[in-house]
């Protein structure tokens, strides 16, 4: 699935995970209302709630009922982990494609960087 045509909760999603692992929301941190993040990215405030209820239902955020969601400890690091996971089983086998099709091999990508 192209990043095109994924849906925007997903979209949001990717880009709040992120945010966790590259420490902007940090262990321990509120994350931004539902209503403060739907304004901040033009986005519906249900699709918004759609993307915290996955970290929710992950378990990597918790509620505080009447106070806000709060990133858990080692969210930062299970992210890391499953993203990882998730570019070696999906985006790379597709990229090694493309890269021996186009006769590209791993020296080449070191030396134009």
């Amino acid at each position: 699935m192209t990043q095109q045509s994924r849906p925007v909760y997903l979209k949001l999603r990717d880009q709040i995970a992120a945010a966790i692992i590259e420490g902007d929301y940090a262990e321990g941190e509120m994350l931004p209302s539902v209503r403060a993040f739907a304004a901040e990215q033009g986005a519906n405030p249900l699709t918004v709630a759609k993307a915290y209820q996955q970290f929710q239902t992950d378990g990597l955020v918790e509620v505080q009922r009447g106070v806000g969601m709060y990133v858990v400890p080692g969210a930062a690091d299970k992210l890391r982990r499953s993203e990882r996971d998730q570019f070696l089983a999906e985006e790379w086998p597709e990229l090694q494609a493309r890269m021996q099709r186009l006769g590209i091999d791993t020296a080449d990508l070191f030396e134009s960087a």
